[in-house]
């Protein structure tokens, strides 16, 4: 009896403080689902909040660079000249519109302010593509809630150092730019851990229609990100950093303390409640509540990880699906804000909320994904034919969304739900179906590697997306959209080889039930 207390004791320490509160409350332990539960909505909240203080710097373009708007005319790719002409003729009156509001930032409203802006982006994205390989590893070796907590508190922290510049009176480039890189490496501890975390309390069934709509996170974020941040941009643009960076390093606390990051972790095993280290009593056999040094999975290495089939592909895959995800995050309220629509401008409060159409998208366009890939058994299909959908999609956003606001919020939240549904379904059930490959032999430890891989390649082609936005946009945004045309095209031709083995696999299953059908039932004599 004095060991089975104690390793009882041994379970509970190991418990995040939060969660023994509640079960203290309650006098009697979680069960499975609960736990579950919990997960769910404390990563969700987690990476809403990541999302949030990311979306904010889009949001404050506009005040920082009030460059003079785009007009919105007909699509035409090489109609670069007369665009360069006006955007050089405004200037001046740039300066006389803008001098009574916001009047810029400096440096961010000289000349080459635009393409500062690109830079930031660039630094940001770059610093967090490269972490995040070393986040899937560090997360795979330490605890993860440790790990998330320190990151969330480091995002608040640098993403309100920005902010801080406002008040400071600070006009140096520089400052900014090791900010953003500071804020990028911290960011890059979000995604694989809280794939991670959902990885190891969901199986792979209904896997896709549960992270569909668990993923909405990404788009609630960033709705939630740009609503703060455009109603704060009127007291000065440093609030719409400040209140973010607050609000998630608070998040940051409540995943410390109720974030349960497995099932062993809290003692309960996965095929219902109770110690999973312990046998009931009477059964005449215990197991130890440590596995042994030589039971104790070893971490997947980042060059095995690259070998596991499919992860390449779709790796590559997201590198341009999210160069197009990521252009309109950091850009499209800028987009807005600068494009005659329905024959006006719209400021940029208001370009900041009608923005958030594009995320309600990609709501709908993440749960379809990843319920139509579960249907089908095919996540190679679906996601390559959302990027598909997406061109013609990207192509009329552009040439009529400037026609009237309802064009502009009807094409916009239907280019969102094809832009984010495949990035959706990628970055979470295709990486937690990796990151428990077959080819593992059961190994655990490679969920956190596989996702780091994954959206840190993808992370590249986000961070070079809004970097060639801020130097295309100063010729022509519709060289902007050829670009995300092309790249979507791309994105989908990298997952060709799937495609075809999945729609092979689909064949033979077909024919496998057609001939067990025409067989018909066998009588006995």
């Amino acid at each position: 009896m004095g060991s089975l207390s104690e390793s009882e004791s041994d379970v509970n320490n190991r418990k995040p403080y939060g969660i023994r509160f509640l079960e203290w409350i309650r006098r009697k332990p979680l069960s499975y689902k609960a736990h579950q539960a919990t997960v769910l909505l404390v990563t969700f909240l987690a990476y809403a909040n990541y999302h949030a203080s990311r979306k904010t710097t889009s949001i404050i373009k506009s005040a920082l660079d009030p460059l003079s708007p785009d007009g919105g005319s007909k699509f035409n790719l090489w109609n670069t000249s007369r665009s360069s002409t006006r955007r050089l003729s405004t200037r001046v009156e740039r300066t006389n519109l803008w001098s009574l509001s916001s009047g810029g930032w400096d440096p961010f409203d000289a000349a080459e302010g635009t393409s500062l802006l690109g830079e930031l982006d660039l630094a940001f994205l770059g610093v967090y593509a490269g972490g995040m390989y070393f986040s899937g590893q560090l997360g795979d070796r330490t605890d993860l809630r440790i790990f998330l907590t320190v990151g969330m508190l480091g995002t608040g922290l640098f993403t309100s150092l920005f902010g801080v510049g406002y008040w400071a009176n600070i006009h140096v480039f520089c400052y900014y730019l090791i900010v953003q890189m500071l804020a990028g490496l911290f960011q890059s501890t979000g995604w694989p851990s809280v794939v991670a975390v959902v990885g190891n309390w969901f199986g792979k069934s209904k896997r896709g229609l549960i992270m569909g709509i668990w993923n909405a996170h990404t788009s609630v974020g960033n709705i939630s990100g740009s609503l703060i941040a455009s109603a704060l941009l009127s007291y000065g643009w440093g609030w719409s950093l400040v209140v973010p960076g607050l609000i998630i390093a608070l998040s940051g606390l409540v995943v410390f303390l109720f974030l349960p990051v497995n099932p062993e972790s809290v003692g309960i095993d996965k095929e219902g409640d109770g110690l999973s280290s312990l046998k009931k009593v009477g059964e005449g056999t215990t197991v130890p509540l440590l596995k042994s040094a030589s039971e104790i999975e070893k971490a997947v290495g980042f060059m095995e990880a690259w070998r596991i089939p499919g992860v390449a592909p779709f790796a590559f895959c997201l590198f341009f699906a999210k160069l197009v995800a990521y252009t309109f995050l950091y850009w499209l309220p800028f987009y807005i804000s600068h494009t005659v629509i329905d024959g006006k401008y719209l400021s940029s409060t208001t370009a900041g909320n009608l923005s958030t159409l594009f995320d309600m998208g990609g709501v709908i366009g993440g749960i379809l994904a990843g319920h139509i890939s579960d249907r089908l058994g095919a996540r190679a299909i679906t996601a390559a034919s959302f990027m598909y959908c997406s061109i013609p999609a990207l192509y009329c956003y552009r040439n009529y969304g400037h026609s009237s606001i309802t064009m502009n919020v009807a094409l916009m939240f239907i280019t969102g739900m094809f832009v984010n549904g495949p990035y959706a379904l990628i970055t979470t059930a295709v990486s937690a179906d990796l990151g428990t490959h077959s080819s593992l032999n059961g190994n655990s430890r490679a969920l956190a590697t596989v996702t780091a891989i994954i959206d840190g390649t993808g992370s590249v082609g986000a961070a070079i997306g809004p970097l060639l936005t801020g130097y295309l946009s100063a010729k022509s945004w519709s060289l902007v959209f050829v670009m995300l045309m092309i790249s979507a095209l791309i994105a989908g031709l990298f997952l060709t080889r799937l495609v075809i083995a999945e729609v092979n696999e689909k064949i033979e299953e077909s024919r496998s039930r057609g001939r067990i059908t025409t067989r018909g039932p066998v009588l006995e004599v």
